[in-house]
């Protein structure tokens, strides 16, 4: 049940965002949790502000979960996160911030997990 959501200060194209998506599904192992269940949002052509200054390039990315997260594998999981943006975006991992979430309380489908 995981969602990963992007700010993301550049703009994203359909096929970028699609490699985007797919490399996040591969990389959603690394918290142990499936593909077939992961949501992604992207926005693009966000605005950003870091250090003061307007970031021309930089992305903020929020990870919920349902459960916990380790922080062995949430390290993993940033480097990972930065490895995509930067690989596919040009985005320095330095200017990627990267939030986690985990939760107790998690709907689908008309229920609780």
């Amino acid at each position: 049940m995981p969602f990963i959501d992007s700010k993301i200060t550049v703009p994203v194209t359909d096929e970028k965002k699609e490699k985007i998506k797919s490399e996040l599904g591969k990389a959603i192992s690394i918290l142990h949790k499936p593909e077939s269940y992961l949501m992604v949002g992207i926005n693009d052509n966000y605005d950003l502000w870091f250090a003061g200054k307007k970031l021309d390039k930089g992305a903020y990315v929020s990870v919920d979960v349902f459960g916990d997260v380790s922080s062995t594998d949430s390290d993993k999981m940033t480097a990972s996160i930065c490895d995509i943006l930067n690989k596919e975006l040009d985005i320095p991992g330095d200017k990627v911030y990267v939030e986690y979430r985990g939760t107790q309380n998690w709907g689908w489908n008309g229920n609780n997990f």
